[in-house]
């Protein structure tokens, strides 16, 4: 697909000192440091950064907008990547469940996104990779896991445990459960004996854990763990090579991850919100404490392009170190050290925000548009 040869002149352009008045220029997909082609004027506007979302399952409401309507994913895909660009995304992580809550989050369906996502790939031009989200409880299924990760190429995964063994080890009926079970389409009792069991094999899950975490490390998959909740978690995490701590839940464990080097992600609509909507740790904090590497959008792409202005307009950080959290510090975590600034050599992903209402206006992804509206199009078309 052809690439821009252009030179955008008037803009601000974010660079590490700030925003400043400077001609970007763009040549095979690529920031040049010449300039290249015709000029377009974008006085008025703001160059960004393109995002890197590192994390964000927001893509399910497009592959299922309602129970049962699930019949082609590949256009919920195409979706999904309209969105990513309107929201000024030009690197998106996928993350998909695979989990005894089965429909959309058991392994079967989790098979279908990640062959759509395939599918896509190559017709799209935002840079789609997935996340394979799992639950260690699952011990019999670890080896179709090594498999799924194999044919589909999947180079992130994330273990989380969602059981609710407080309920379980009290030999309660979980809260919600009758409601989970009947959405799937499960006998609640069958339901319950099912997690009961997996409940009951815990203690086969570390030294089974340690077996997957090496195979999976040895073909250079990246791991982390989800939801950390103690130092203690995310020192077993780490010395079973999970060297990223997804949304941890309290300040000792963000520390600890920190203190070993290990990556801290935080949720973006945990910072637009002011704090958790479980009462866990607040990103903001993290993010003033310098313990946060990289924000992700959860289940809200919006919220990432909001969550950085908020920590700049508060003054929390300068706007280049809140746009990196959101840019260069996830496309570092993910090895892509080719995009995430606007520096020469780069990929030439950026989005460009009206000035005066910080709206995107449009979003190229290594030189190629993937989004645009509005008045800024008459300045390229003209």
């Amino acid at each position: 697909m052809t690439t821009l040869e252009i030179t955008l002149r008037g803009a601000q352009v974010l660079t590490a000192e700030g925003l400043t008045a400077c001609d970007l220029s763009l040549s095979n997909g690529r920031i040049a440091d010449t300039p290249s082609g015709r000029a377009v004027d974008l006085d008025g506007y703001m160059i960004l950064p393109g995002i890197v979302d590192i994390h964000g399952d927001g893509f399910e409401r497009h592959l299922a907008p309602r129970r049962g309507a699930m019949k082609d994913l590949a256009q919920g895909m195409i979706a999904t990547e309209a969105e990513l660009a309107a929201n000024g995304i030009t690197t998106a992580v996928l993350a998909q469940f695979y989990s005894w809550e089965g429909g959309m989050r058991g392994p079967e369906f989790a098979d279908q996104v990640f062959a759509a996502l395939t599918a896509v790939r190559e017709h799209v031009e935002t840079d789609l990779h997935a996340q394979l989200r799992f639950e260690m409880s699952l011990l019999d299924d670890y080896a179709a896991v090594e498999d799924m990760v194999a044919r589909h190429g999947i180079g992130y995964v994330v273990f989380n445990d969602h059981l609710p063994h407080k309920a379980l080890a009290a030999g309660k009926k979980p809260q919600g459960l009758t409601g989970q079970a009947l959405r799937i389409g499960r006998n609640p009792e069958k339901h319950l004996e099912y997690i009961q069991g997996l409940h009951a094999r815990l203690p086969e899950v570390g030294p089974a854990l340690d077996r997957l975490s090496t195979g999976l490390a040895a073909r250079g998959v990246r791991l982390g763990s989800h939801d950390d909740a103690t130092a203690e978690g995310r020192r077993q995490a780490r010395a079973r090579g999970m060297t990223i701590a997804e949304f941890p839940e309290t300040l000792e464990a963000a520390e600890e991850a920190r203190a070993g080097g290990d990556a801290v992600i935080m949720g973006a609509p945990n910072l637009v919100r002011g704090g958790s909507h479980k009462g866990n740790v607040s990103a903001v904090d993290l993010v003033a404490m310098g313990l946060v590497d990289a924000l992700a959008s959860d289940y809200h792409y919006p919220s990432l392009m909001r969550a950085a202005f908020l920590l700049a307009d508060g003054g929390v950080c300068d706007l280049a170190t809140a746009w990196g959290l959101i840019s260069s510090g996830p496309a570092r975590l993910l090895g892509l050290s080719d995009r995430g600034t606007l520096r020469p050599g780069q990929r030439a992903d950026l989005v460009i925000l009206a000035a005066d209402t910080r709206r995107v206006v449009a979003t190229m992804a290594e030189g190629r548009i993937s989004y645009m509206a509005g008045a800024v199009a008459r300045r390229f078309i003209g």
